[in-house]
């Protein structure tokens, strides 16, 4: 039986039979198991050559296993029994589904609401900071957000008399600022696959040490992952990363539907879409163009009405669910265990790289807002005036005349009035997310209103995901920025600047490199937690 089963009907059957001879002829599969760097095109080769490790992940890895399973333990013996993750885009989303599909728990610390990171230093029911294990997971060690987390336990630990060099574990690149820095202070260290990048690096250390000591199973993850890497590497027309790369990257007749909904639809793994959205959103959104998934639920009005550019993906639980699927005529049907789904698709995201005719392997638009958030903290300038402000909401635009209306309702209106035939709404909610989950609601309430598809990202991790095609990919996007105004707030231990002053730069900096690249964008920042939500969903639902 095969690791993986990916069923197609209809359009996305029809792409794939146009595309599939030219991909089995170039033997796209199996030199992308052969990692060969020219599958991408002279421009690519230079990354392409390093950035192609991920493909023997498994057997890499595999050695790892029994010293995360040691740390475990002998973590738990010392009476830890809780685990906090600082890391961004891949390197927390990837723990993230794992341990969630597991049903193990793990904080996820992929956020500077200052909110957010209190509690992630006060505990929960699974432990207080004093029975606490941080893994810090970053390629370099320079990311500031994880940076900054990474300070600020040190310091919590060191004032409740606890040597960080006991509880805290680092996850980076051999050789990288980072690792000299932790192996100097005398901290755990495991080192990751540096030719592997961060968004295809969930079967590396990167997923496996935080999902470990938490207590995810990561050996049989390896196990389910293998199962798969010989399906992938194949030749064929049976290959499902084939077929499934071919039917999301691939045209027919000159068009292509661009955005991919992803649709849990049975399937046991908790949380898959998110980790789906940032491998191919940073994967494939550049140079103008790039496929834009956006995560939704069975019952999101896209799914209902599916738009005419909307290509949507329905992951299920096995073979015999597909077939009850039946009736979901021109969707792609995707099953299979975790760690091969993992596989399936990288592998299919590459893929889809190729028949788009850009690099899958770099980001080249991610780095511009991090520079504008710098700029920022570095001249800390005054916040422009709000536009106008609405019972305690305050409302700001890149545009003028996104704000003439004097209402948020009218703003809201205008915002969606620029929206393009092929356009998509983004909410980017740079609030403590614990305090603020009904605000992914907006997301159907708005879809319904456009009736256009609409991504939700929590800010700033989208940033290190689907940041990329929102500057690289299409000009389509118009944008909704949800900030909160908040008394509490966190030091950052020898930085001149809060958790609250750096989160308030990275929506400020993304909201001017977006208006540079002539996307619109509208603010809004909620003053009065509970009200103004309930105002802002009032104002998107009349």
């Amino acid at each position: 039986m095969s690791a993986t089963e990916v069923h197609l009907t209809g359009y996305p059957a029809e792409v794939a039979g146009a595309e599939l001879p030219a991909l089995i002829a170039d033997m796209v599969a199996s030199g992308i198991t052969a990692q060969d760097p020219e599958l991408w095109g002279e421009k690519s080769v230079s990354e392409a050559s390093i950035r192609l490790g991920w493909v023997e992940a498994v057997s890499v890895s595999a050695p790892l296993v029994p010293a995360i399973n040691a740390l475990r333990e002998q973590l738990t013996a010392a009476g830890i029994t809780r685990i906090v993750l600082a890391g961004m885009g891949g390197s927390s989303l990837a723990p993230e589904v794992i341990t969630r599909t597991a049903g193990v728990p793990l904080v996820i610390l992929d956020s500077t609401a200052p909110g957010q990171v209190l509690a992630a230093l006060d505990g929960d029911e699974n432990g207080t900071l004093e029975q606490t294990a941080l893994v810090v997971s970053s390629k370099s060690g320079s990311t500031v957000e994880t940076d900054s987390q990474r300070r600020a336990f040190e310091v919590a630990f060191r004032d409740l008399g606890i040597d960080p060099a006991e509880r805290i574990i680092v996850v980076t690149d051999p050789g990288s600022p980072l690792d000299v820095s932790a192996r100097e202070a005398g901290y755990v260290v495991f080192n990751a696959d540096p030719n592997v990048g961060g968004r295809y690096s969930a079967l590396t250390a990167f997923g496996l040490v935080p999902s470990g000591l938490a207590g995810a199973d990561i050996e049989t993850l390896l196990r389910e992952a293998d199962s798969a890497l010989l399906e992938v590497s194949i030749d064929s027309h049976d290959n499902p990363a084939l077929r499934l790369g071919a039917a999301i990257g691939g045209s027919l007749n000159g068009t292509r539907k661009d955005k991919l909904a992803l649709v849990p639809d049975g399937t046991p793994i908790v949380g898959l879409p998110d980790w789906i959205e940032q491998l191919i959103a940073e994967s494939t959104g550049k140079e103008g163009t790039g496929i834009l998934p956006v995560v939704l639920t069975s019952l999101s009005p896209e799914v209902d009405e599916t738009p005419h550019d909307v290509q949507v993906v329905r992951l299920v639980e096995d073979a015999e669910h597909l077939r009850l699927f039946e009736r979901h005529k021109g969707e792609i049907l995707v099953s299979g265990s975790l760690g091969a789904q993992m596989v399936l698709w990288e592998y299919a995201t590459v893929i889809a790289g190729r028949l788009l005719g850009i690099n899958p392997f770099d980001q080249p638009d991610v780095e511009s807002a991090k520079v504008a958030a710098r700029s920022l903290l570095d001249a800390r300038p005054e916040q422009a005036p709000a536009a106008f402000v609405e019972d305690g909401v305050e409302v700001r635009a890149t545009e003028a005349a996104l704000t003439a209306s004097g209402t948020l309702k009218g703003t809201l209106d205008a915002l969606y009035a620029a929206l393009p035939e092929d356009g998509y709404v983004s909410i980017q909610a740079y609030v403590n997310r614990l305090e603020f989950p009904q605000l992914e609601g907006l997301r159907d309430m708005i879809a319904a209103d456009t009736h256009r598809p609409v991504t939700f990202g929590w800010g700033p991790r989208f940033l290190h995901s689907t940041g990329q095609y929102h500057k690289g990919g299409p000009a389509q996007g118009v944008f909704l920025q949800i900030l909160e105004a908040s008394d509490v707030d966190v030091e950052i231990p020898e930085r001149p600047f809060t958790f609250g002053q750096l989160i308030q730069a990275q929506a400020a900096g993304d909201a001017a490199v977006l208006a540079e690249h002539g996307r619109p964008v509208v603010s809004v920042t909620l003053r009065d937690s509970g009200d103004d939500v309930l105002d802002l969903f009032q104002a998107v639902d009349d």
